[in-house]
């Protein structure tokens, strides 16, 4: 059964009508395909990174933001990931969604207009207050650092 939750985004297409916009691909997707507005293609050498334009803006409701993650399969595949990820985008940011990808794989990664290239998963924000105090309760980790839980 999908899932019944949804917010209302608003979405402005900057480069025309055939780059899909952001979709679910199954009825319970947490995460929306995101698909590359560049011209023709862009090829990425091995190591390189770059900015890949998607050819929208939104604006997300206050109390939300859109993290932008990796697609499994291109990473598995071509070792191709997301830096920065996942990458925030915020309820005031106006400006295009573009998505920095790396090519972690040891051939030329091609990007074509239209290709599924990263996912966005929306959430709903919490805003935290700190509250200042002597003390904090003991827990039985304590201030055991980095990889203490691993040990006995």
């Amino acid at each position: 059964m999908p899932l019944n939750n949804n917010v209302a985004i608003f979405v402005k297409k900057l480069s025309g009508s055939d780059v899909p916009l952001p979709r679910y691909m199954t009825g319970n997707s947490a995460g929306m395909d995101v698909f590359a507005a560049v011209d023709d293609q862009e090829t990425l050498l091995p190591g390189e990174r770059r900015l890949i334009s998607t050819g929208i803006v939104i604006a997300l409701p206050p109390g939300y933001e859109a993290q932008i993650r990796p697609r499994s399969g291109m990473a598995v595949e071509a070792g191709i990931t997301v830096l920065n990820s996942p990458g925030t985008i915020d309820a005031d940011y106006r400006g295009e969604v573009k998505i920095l990808i790396i090519n972690h794989g040891a051939k030329p990664f091609v990007v074509k207009r239209g290709d599924r290239i990263a996912q966005m998963v929306v959430h709903k924000v919490y805003r935290a207050s700190w509250n200042i105090t002597d003390s904090l309760e003991t827990t039985k980790r304590g201030d055991g650092g980095f990889g203490h839980t691993g040990q006995t």
